[in-house]
């Protein structure tokens, strides 16, 4: 019998080979947009569908734009993770290691929070000249690397000023309607591009979760159920400043200032199933949350008469969070005692400079060189407060006895320093090949309540070679030494808020790179007659000093475990996708859009010596969306539908192992612009049950020692969400 996921995997990768195959075979309706490498998408190809911003533009390209729109696609909010000073990217680097880097007028934003992808909502499409496609690798780019780079091209020396806004309401499953809306002023005067921009993004969520407990004996323990609210909204000012000095020197300038402020509520109710008759319990907790960042970021550009090129960058950014978690039992009388009080602080900076010269050196071929520095700073604290009767309560801990919480407040410094050489070379009109090598030499050093202070070096090469077998199907191997960026937030204790049974989360402050080789093998046929894309990638990676958890206890009493590194691992798979026009059925007009991604790991868990996937490393994801626009009636509609490939999806620890689940997501949404350029758009989200679940079985003692105390089975869901939105230009 195959199982229910076998179907699915082979059907799934049954219509994205057939519409791979068919499609080809039967669209003839529409002259190809271009027959070389380089794509080119003049303004006039949108005329049709009423675009109000470059966005819209970008969302009618197969394989580059959502279906949905705002994004471009992949695994949605919530399936993976995004990056921070403290926890993601390193710098401005070399460029990107794969997928769509966006540029405009070939120029990426130095920014990291402030991001060139982040001004396309603001640009309106009587702005852009025209959108290529850039397929191949050249030293002319202002990035190298890239799986495919988006460039786009604004009108030169038009001036025009240009104001677009947005006003929307978010009406959730509790009935809470949430206001929110973005005004942004653009336009040019010669050589002057700027984009002004102010928004306000509702965040609010309502979480329901359900648990349920039976002890090691499998007799039943308790029924959990909590109600968590936060009341969050994310205000938003940036701006983006562009200056052509001259035919060889140009500048720009871009800044951002945002406030996440986060208050939260909970309110948990718990009944003991262990005791006759049951005894329900209630607590609340009451955690007021501050954030807020600030970036600045600019560079300069110098072109010689004979093509060369001299480009400096810098960002400075600032990301401040604060939040006080105190938690109340609540009695039978409506009186409340504190039992818990949790004061958590940190601020982390970032500073960055690169400076870099590309020349020529023979034909078809050029060379990059530079150097860049970073400098990332962490200052965390932490304060503890819990019901204790051997010591005296303090006011400044809430009026509870103050806890020893080991790496409570400390800082974290890494000074990094980057020369790189990247060779390019055009071999002909089929081949080109990028070389890299970057040497990275680092120091982190922290302070406080733990000192420590430790140097890395590390040498990075990598080989980028494409073949374009035809103007449509390129083949691209890759072959380069990744280094990821470490997560200081890992080096301090912080608050756990994934356990109620544990307050804190212990640090480390031992903890190496985790790097990789990763070795890629992709390849891309853009259909004729712009009909579509499909591709597909075989990578395989060879990761060395993995980051998860391992065990930091200091005595066999008191168990401890935090992120640090446990050894090498494998990790390898296939992706495929595929971005239709649907012509062969006379609807060129509709786009199909579908992926598919298959993985396993390996790697040896510290715990219990067996071989096991990847923490929380799912077997892939797929997803099937669709966008039809309806030129006659001004509108458009579509929807998408993303689903995570479950089982064996754990994460081990020192006493636990947590086993990770969810439903399917989908979102649907319709579109209309009236005569006036007016865009009214419906959005619902999470329609579906939209579940993420997790099983959690906890031992005594370690979890080697195979005794099992209890097993706790909790599901939650945010419900849905619908979303009005009224946009326009003036």
């Amino acid at each position: 019998m195959i199982s229910q996921f076998s179907r699915l995997l082979v059907g799934q990768l049954a219509a994205t080979l057939l519409i791979s195959i068919a499609t080809p075979m039967l669209s003839i309706a529409q002259n190809n947009v271009g027959n070389d490498s380089t794509v080119v998408y003049p303004a006039t190809y949108f005329s049709e569908f009423n675009p109000i911003t470059a966005q819209d533009m970008l969302d009618r390209i197969p394989g580059v734009g959502s279906t949905t729109g705002g994004n471009s696609g992949g695994p949605p909010r919530g399936f993976s993770g995004g990056g921070n000073p403290s926890g993601g990217g390193r710098g401005f680097g070399g460029g990107n290691s794969g997928g769509n880097e966006i540029l405009i007028n070939g120029k990426r934003t130095a920014g990291k929070n402030n991001q060139t992808s982040g001004q396309l909502e603001r640009i309106t499409a009587g702005q852009v000249n025209y959108i290529e496609l850039i397929r191949g690798t050249s030293g002319s780019l202002d990035v190298r690397g890239s799986g495919q780079v988006v460039n786009v091209v604004l009108f030169d020396e038009l001036a025009s000023t240009s104001i677009s806004y947005e006003v929307s309401t978010d009406r959730f499953l509790d009935h809470q309607l949430e206001p929110g809306g973005s005004l942004s002023l653009s336009g040019q005067s010669g050589k002057f591009n700027y984009i002004l921009s102010a928004s306000a993004s509702p965040r609010y969520d309502h979480s329901i979760s359900k648990e349920t407990s039976i002890l090691g004996d499998f007799t039943a323990n308790d029924t959990v159920r909590e109600d968590r609210i936060r009341e969050q909204t994310d205000y938003e000012f940036s701006t983006n400043l562009n200056y052509d000095i001259n035919t060889a020197n140009s500048v720009r300038f871009n800044a951002l200032f945002a406030e996440k402020n986060n208050p939260t509520e909970v309110m948990r109710f718990t009944n003991d199933l262990r005791v006759t008759p049951n005894v329900l319990s209630q607590e609340r907790e009451d955690i007021p949350g501050e954030q807020d960042n600030w970036e600045v970021g600019g560079d300069y550009e110098y072109l010689s008469p004979n093509g060369n090129r001299f480009k400096v960058l810098f960002i400075s950014n600032q990301s401040n969070r604060s939040a006080t978690r105190e938690r109340f039992e609540i009695q039978a009388d409506g009186s409340e005692d504190k039992e818990l009080f949790l004061d958590t602080a940190s601020t982390t900076k970032e500073r960055i400079v690169r400076g870099s010269y590309t020349m020529g050196i023979f034909d078809g071929q050029d060379i990059e060189f530079g150097a860049e520095r970073a400098q990332t700073i962490l200052d965390s604290n932490l304060a503890l407060g819990l019901v204790d009767s051997l010591g005296a309560p303090s006011s400044a801990f809430g009026g509870l006895v103050p806890q020893t919480v080991s790496n409570a407040n400390s800082q974290v410094e890494e000074i990094r320093y980057e020369p790189f050489v990247i060779h390019n070379w055009i071999i002909n009109s089929k081949m080109s090949l990028e070389t890299t090598l970057l040497y990275e030499t680092s120091e982190i050093k922290q302070s406080g309540d733990v000192s420590n202070k430790r140097d890395f070096n590390f040498v990075k090469p990598k080989i980028d070679f494409r073949y374009d077998m035809t103007p449509q199907l390129q083949l691209r191997g890759t072959i380069e030494k990744v280094v990821n960026q470490l997560s200081f937030a890992d080096f301090v204790a912080a608050n756990d808020d994934q356990d109620d049974d544990a307050n804190t989360q212990a640090g480390n402050a031992n903890l190496r790179q985790e790097w990789l080789w990763k070795y890629d093998l992709n390849a891309e046929y853009r259909l004729p007659n712009d009909t579509g894309v499909v591709s597909a990638n075989i990578y395989y990676h060879q990761h060395h000093d993995v980051i998860e958890r391992i065990d930091v206890s200091t005595s066999q009493t008191s168990l401890a475990s935090a992120n640090g590194n446990i050894g090498d691992g494998d990790m390898y798979g296939i992706t495929m996708n595929a971005s239709i026009r649907m012509r062969m059925i006379n609807l060129p007009n509709l786009l199909i859009t579908s992926s598919l991604t298959v993985e396993d790991s390996s790697i040896t868990d510290p715990f219990l010596g067996i071989d096991r996937r990847f923490q929380f490393n799912a077997r892939g994801f797929n997803s099937f969306g669709f966008r039809h626009d309806i030129p006659k009636w001004n509108m458009n509609w579509g929807g998408r539908w993303m689903n995570r490939h479950d089982g064996n999806n754990k994460r081990y620890d020192i006493d636990d192992i947590e086993l990770a689940a969810g439903d399917p997501r989908a979102s649907v949404f319709v579109e209309y612009v009236d005569s006036r350029g007016i865009t009214y758009r419906v959005d619902a989200n999470g329609f579906t049950n939209n579940f993420g679940c997790r099983e959690r079985q906890r031992f005594v003692g370690r979890v080697s020692s195979g005794i099992l105390e209890e097993i706790e089975d909790r599901c939650s869901s945010s419900g849905r969400a619908l979303t009005f939105k009224l946009s326009g230009t003036f």
